[in-house]
C-alpha cells in the first residue's frame, strides 16, 4: 500500500511499468488491425508516436528514479527533462489521433472537416505553448538542478494552463462527435457504442485534473505516478475506438460470414470533385473517410442531405450513390 505521504520509488516505478506495457499492447493491437485491414491513416501515426515515446517515457523514468545515482548530474538533469517532455508528447499525439479519428468520420470537403482539421493545428499550438513553458519555468528558476534527484517546482502557472488545455482539449473531443452522431439514422445501441467509446476521454480529463493538483501541493512523486498515469490512459483511450470496432466487427461476422462492412461519414460532399490530401491513406490506397462502422446491419447506411437526397457509401467498392428520398 502507499504511504499517507505518497507512493514510494518501487510503487512508482511498478505502476510506471504495468501501464505503460498495457498501453503500448494496445497501441500495437490498434496498429495491426489497420495494417491487416488496409486502413492505416493520420489518426494511426499519430497513435504510433505516442506509443514510441510512452516507451521512452518508461525507459527515462526508470533511470531517473532507481540508477540516477550512477549518472552525473548534468545526466540526471537531461533525464528528467526526457520524462518531462516525453509526457507532453504521448499526451497530445493521443489527443490529436482521437481527433483525427472523429476527421474519419466526416466527408472530404466539407465544411466540419475543415473546422476539424483547423482544431488539430490549435492542438499542435497549444502542444508547443506547454512544451516551450516547461522550459521557461525550469531554466528561469535553475535551482533545482543542484538536487540529488533533480526535479523541477512547476508552479501554479503551469498546473492553471494543463487544466484548462486539458478540459478544454478533452470537451472538443468528447462534444464533437456528439453533435455529429446527433442526427444519424442509428439504432440505440450503436449510439450508445459509439459515443460512450468517444466518452473515454473524461477519464483522462479526471487524471489530468488529479496531476494538475499535485502540481499546485508539490506533490514529489506524487506529480510523477500522476502524470505516468495521465500519459498511458490518453493512449489507451486513443486506441480504443479501433478495438472497440474489432470486437462488433468479429460478432457481426459470427452472425452473417458474407455481409459487407458498410460505414458512415459526416456531411454532404461538395457537387464539385475536389483533392483533399486528408482522405487517402498513409499505404497509399484511396478510400472514403472511414471510422464508424456499422457492424449490425447488412445494409449501407444513408445520410440525408440539404438537397433531400440519400448518399450511400461502400466499404470495399469506395463508391458513393444518391437515391431519392
Amino acid at each position: 500500500m502507499m504511504s499517507p505521504s505518497g507512493p514510494t520509488l518501487s510503487q512508482t516505478e511498478v505502476v510506471d511499468i504495468i501501464i505503460t506495457i498495457l498501453a503500448i499492447i494496445v497501441t500495437s493491437f490498434r496498429l495491426y488491425v489497420r495494417v491487416r485491414q488496409k486502413r492505416l491513416w493520420i489518426d494511426d501515426a499519430w497513435a504510433a508516436l505516442g506509443m514510441t515515446f510512452n516507451f521512452i517515457l518508461l525507459v527515462a523514468l526508470c533511470l531517473y528514479l532507481q540508477d540516477f545515482e550512477k549518472y552525473p548530474q548534468n545526466m540526471r538533469v537531461a533525464l528528467y527533462y526526457i520524462f518531462a517532455q516525453s509526457f507532453y508528447v504521448v499526451l497530445w499525439s493521443s489527443r490529436l489521433s482521437i481527433l483525427f479519428t472523429i476527421v474519419r468520420l466526416t466527408a472530404p470537403g466539407t465544411f466540419i472537416r475543415r473546422v476539424l482539421v483547423s482544431t488539430a493545428i490549435i492542438f499542435g499550438f497549444v502542444w508547443v505553448l506547454l512544451f516551450s513553458q516547461l522550459w521557461w519555468i525550469c531554466e528561469k528558476f535553475p535551482s533545482w538542478k543542484t538536487q540529488s534527484r533533480p526535479q523541477c517546482n512547476l508552479g501554479k502557472s503551469v498546473a492553471i494552463t494543463q487544466m484548462i488545455t486539458d478540459v478544454l482539449g478533452d470537451s472538443v473531443l468528447i462534444f464533437t462527435p456528439f453533435c455529429l452522431i446527433y442526427n444519424i439514422k442509428l439504432s440505440r445501441p450503436q449510439k450508445i457504442r459509439v459515443l460512450s467509446v468517444f466518452s473515454a476521454s473524461s477519464i483522462t480529463t479526471v487524471v489530468s485534473l488529479t496531476h494538475a493538483y499535485y502540481i499546485f501541493s508539490d506533490g514529489g512523486l506524487k506529480v510523477i505516478m500522476a502524470a505516468i498515469v495521465e500519459a498511458s490512459m490518453s493512449l489507451i483511450v486513443a486506441n480504443l475506438s479501433v478495438v472497440v470496432a474489432f470486437i462488433f466487427h468479429l460478432k457481426a461476422e459470427e452472425d452473417s460470414l458474407s455481409t459487407l462492412t458498410p460505414i458512415t461519414t459526416f456531411g454532404s460532399p461538395p457537387r464539385k470533385r475536389i483533392r483533399d490530401p486528408l482522405a487517402t491513406t498513409l499505404t497509399g490506397v484511396e478510400s472514403a473517410p472511414i471510422v464508424l462502422e456499422d457492424l449490425s446491419e447488412s445494409r449501407p447506411h444513408c445520410l440525408k442531405t440539404g438537397n433531400a437526397e440519400k448518399i450511400t457509401f461502400s466499404d470495399r467498392e469506395g463508391t458513393q450513390t444518391q437515391e431519392s428520398c
